[in-house]
């Protein structure tokens, strides 16, 4: 499967409220993983882990989004917009870029670029 065929699969779980599955299938064991310029979070477990506590912070997906997927050899860039109301009931719309880079059919690096100000 291609990296192009492999991220088009992971939007596709992702956008069908698969997100922990499509991260199982797609992040490589030693996967590095960053927001913004946070310091970044390394291994597979840790960052499990972390989506484990994203998705359990969602009370209502009200839409993912995918405007944009771009590949170039082993980089991939995935514009995802997602409208999310979160435990609590703060509803909100995140709309960032996953650089990702991608090796022998896994992510081993992905960083989320977004506005931290909107």
């Amino acid at each position: 499967m291609s990296n192009r065929e492999a991220a088009k699969d992971l939007v596709h779980l992702v956008t069908s409220g698969k997100l922990l599955e499509a991260f199982d299938k797609y992040y490589a064991e030693g996967v590095v993983m960053q927001e913004n310029r946070k310091d970044p979070m390394v291994g597979k477990a840790a960052n499990r882990e972390r989506e484990e506590g994203f998705v359990g912070s969602v009370d209502s997906v009200h839409s993912v989004t995918v405007p944009n997927i771009v590949v170039d050899g082993d980089q991939v860039v995935i514009h995802w917009i997602m409208d999310l109301t979160f435990k609590g009931g703060i509803r909100v719309t995140m709309d960032q870029l996953a650089q990702q880079t991608w090796h022998e059919g896994k992510i081993v690096r992905e960083r989320f670029v977004y506005d931290t100000a909107a």
